[in-house]
Formats: structure tokens, C-alpha cells, sequence
């Protein structure tokens, strides 16, 4: 296929619509012989802020030598936006020759009868295990990893990350995660691993009280900006903002975010509480 008759595909799973559930995506892995295990990752899910946390965490992650995959969505002009290793998107060849092997792999599983014929992924499925694939095939160090929606059913949650990271919860998609803030911070912290590491951007009380018991139930260790971490703001403007980071053993200070937004601060001490904690 050509690249516009292989995103037109793509765009046609969208037909499909959203599945919460993991069921699709482990199969999925099973048959490209589970790439998701093959890299360290840092899963991301939350309300606001995520795509900036997520490029923080990867740029600095790049810029201290390692080579780190970036999952992200939606895209804003190419589809190749979403998959990128040390910033450099996905080739359009490369979209080509994963759809081509995923979708033989499917065929593969209904041509020998393995209970898959009513398989079908939806896009945000597919286009995971095109990422997660290429990952894997590029032997990359760690990949960054942003939630579509939700976290609890969402595709990426097939993850073992070494770090789960929840941005700062609000009301979102509450035909799918539920009508009160409640609800959505629970399948928000659904990401949260047994046993695992969590980092917390600051959140409102109500989320954060779920966001602790969830850790709490799960033995998982959590890092809160606030509370772990502190900012001293000391400039901003529609240029960017400059701060000082006090953190749990590294102190930074100031520090240039040409970005514009205070929140754009918190954002950056997630970031940063993130990696001090890797």
C-alpha cells in the first residue's frame, strides 16, 4: 500500500470507535510477540498537562544520552507526530511496513481459526501496538508514554512502567470515565502498578485522596509536587516563566521554561519529581 491508502485504513478503524478494556490490546501484543515488554517506559495519564510533561520527560531524558521513544495523541497535522524516537518522527515508510505486518498477523490469527474472526482493533489499539512495536524493533532505552483517555482500560495500560505519572485531574470524557471527579480520578489512577512508583502533579482534594488510597492499596510509592517537591516562581511572562526547583535531593535554580503559563511551572516540577524519582 501506498502512505495515504495505509493511513486511510487507520482513519477507517476510527469506525470502530473507543473500547475501554485491555483484552484486544494483550492480543494484539501476543501477536507481535509482546514488544511492550522489551523497553522501560513512564506512563503518563491525567486531565491537563500531560503532552508537556511528556515532552519534558523525554527531552530530558534525550539530553542525558538515552535513547527514549514518545508516544503521544492526538496528532496535529501528521500522524507521524504520535510516534517519535529522540524527537525524529516515525518514517511514513515505516507506518507502511508495521500496518502491512500487523494487519498479516491478524489474518494470520483468523486463517488458523483462533477464536479472532470478530477481531477488530480500533484505531487508538492499532496505532498502540504500531508504537510499541517500533520501540521494541529500535532498542530504545525508555519510552514516554501518554494515555489516550482514562487510564484503567486505556491501550497503553498493558505497560510494567517503571514510573506512573498522574497530571493534574479534571472533568473529561465523562460519557466514558463517569459524571463526577470521583469516578474519572479512579480510572485515572488505574495506572498506578503494584508495587510501583507513582508521581503525583498537584491535585484537588477529592482526586487526591483517591490517588492515595489507590497507592495505599497497591504498595505503590508516591511523589507529590507540594509535598515532595517545591517551586519558587520568579518570572513569567508570555515568553516563558523562570523558577527554582527544590526537590527531594537536587535543588535547580533558575531555570528557563520557554513556555508560556504558571501551570507550565507545576508541569515542569512533575517532570522533574518524575525523573528525580527514576
Amino acid at each position: 500500500m501506498s502512505y495515504q491508502d495505509t493511513i486511510n485504513y487507520l482513519y477507517n478503524l476510527q469506525k470502530y470507535g473507543i473500547k475501554f478494556g485491555l483484552e484486544n490490546t494483550n492480543k494484539l501484543m501476543s501477536m507481535m510477540d509482546n514488544p511492550h515488554l522489551k523497553f522501560n517506559s513512564i506512563h503518563i495519564a491525567g486531565t491537563n498537562g500531560k503532552g508537556s510533561v511528556s515532552a519534558m520527560l523525554a527531552s530530558v531524558l534525550q539530553e542525558a544520552g538515552y535513547k527514549v521513544g514518545l508516544y503521544t495523541s492526538p496528532h496535529l497535522i501528521n500522524f507521524t507526530e504520535r510516534i517519535r524516537i529522540n524527537g525524529k518522527e516515525i518514517s511514513e515508510d515505516k507506518v507502511i511496513e508495521l500496518t502491512d505486518e500487523i494487519r498479516s498477523r491478524l489474518s494470520a490469527a483468523e486463517a488458523a481459526d483462533c477464536g479472532d474472526r470478530e477481531f477488530t482493533p480500533t484505531f487508538f489499539e492499532f496505532t498502540t501496538t504500531m508504537a510499541f512495536t517500533y520501540f521494541a524493533e529500535e532498542n530504545i532505552d525508555i519510552a514516554v508514554i501518554e494515555t489516550g483517555m482514562g487510564g484503567r482500560l486505556d491501550s497503553t495500560n498493558v505497560l510494567k512502567p517503571l514510573i506512573s505519572v498522574i497530571t493534574a485531574i479534571d472533568y473529561d470524557h465523562k460519557e466514558f470515565l463517569g459524571n463526577d471527579i470521583s469516578a474519572i480520578a479512579n480510572e485515572k489512577a488505574g495506572i498506578i502498578k503494584q508495587g510501583g512508583i507513582v508521581v503525583s502533579s498537584p491535585q484537588n482534594d477529592e482526586t487526591l485522596k483517591i490517588i492515595r488510597e489507590v497507592s495505599l492499596s497497591k504498595r505503590a510509592r508516591l511523589y507529590q509536587v507540594e509535598k515532595d517537591c517545591s517551586v519558587n516562581e520568579k518570572a513569567c511572562s508570555i515568553d516563558g516563566c523562570r523558577f527554582d526547583y527544590h526537590g527531594i535531593k537536587e535543588d535547580f535554580k533558575d531555570i528557563e521554561l520557554p513556555l508560556a503559563g504558571r501551570h507550565q511551572i507545576q508541569n515542569a516540577a512533575t517532570a522533574l519529581l518524575a525523573i528525580e524519582a527514576l
